[in-house]
């Protein structure tokens, strides 16, 4: 019998009310995209879901006047924001995408569609950004026009769902404290239709980021006038467990600064 992965909250701190309505609602979105058949290889549960459409999400986002204006996009590394990358890279635009679980030193590629050594979907991909990427410390980073986040679920009114490490939230708080993501800088997310969720459907916590447009294969949903506040950018220690720290180098070295 195939051993169960191991959930990606199980080093989560916060209320355990809380943590456990979001696993339970992280499981009912897995099980409908599966139910469906509208997961991609390797399956949806346990990670930001591939889902059949994810083109046409892209494509979708693509055609909009957000995307347009945008000369520089900070993305998550999900194979379902895959074709969101590499439409990034088509279409002239500096990619930064965080290196998966922000497990090294310098936790982000930059890839400038000028200097690719590969077609932009395969340089778009975890395998060819190690090629046509460079790795850069949050300091060498630029200020970004547009956020591209990966989730699980997602309310109509921006509320957002991660698989439960908690990574892109530290990547906005990482991205907002240093200044690369301002007040106006808008976060939009790619999902499929089964990922969607009514206005307050999505338990979440004050360290959640919400997003501003959610994008499926069928419509874009307008979250600005409903979405809650941001964060303040600050990474909140408190709600970090020790073996979450000890996970992620930047957080090491930010903690044991003599100002951490």
């Amino acid at each position: 019998m195939t051993p169960r992965s191991r959930r990606h909250d199980h080093d989560a701190g916060g209320d355990p009310e809380l943590l456990a309505a979001k696993a339970a609602l992280r499981d009912e979105v897995w099980s409908a995209l599966t139910e469906a058949r509208v997961a991609r290889f390797p399956g949806a549960r346990n990670r930001i879901s591939n889902f059949t459409g994810a083109e046409a999400a892209a494509q979708r986002l693509r055609d909009t006047d957000v995307w347009r204006s945008a000369e520089a996009v900070k993305a998550n590394p999900d194979s379902a924001q895959l074709p969101v990358r590499q439409r990034a890279l088509e279409d002239g635009k500096t990619v930064f995408m965080a290196v998966p679980r922000l497990a090294e030193p310098e936790p982000f590629f930059l890839l400038d569609p000028a200097h690719l050594a590969d077609p932009p979907r395969k340089a778009a991909s975890i395998a060819g950004a190690t090629r046509s990427a460079r790795r850069v410390a949050v300091a060498d980073l630029c200020p970004v026009d547009l956020v591209v986040s990966g989730c699980v679920a997602v309310g109509e009114d921006g509320a957002r769902l991660g698989k439960g490490g908690g990574f892109a939230d530290l990547e906005f708080a990482l991205a907002t404290a240093a200044g690369l993501i301002g007040s106006d800088t808008l976060v939009v997310t790619t999902v499929h239709e089964l990922q969607v969720r009514p206005a307050g459907d999505v338990p979440t916590a004050e360290h959640d980021a919400p997003v501003d447009l959610v994008v499926t294969p069928e419509r874009v949903i307008d979250c600005r006038a409903r979405r809650g506040p941001r964060p303040d950018g600050g990474i909140r220690w408190s709600e970090l467990t020790a073996q979450k720290i000890a996970a992620i180098p930047l957080l090491q070295a930010m903690r044991s600064a003599p100002d951490g």
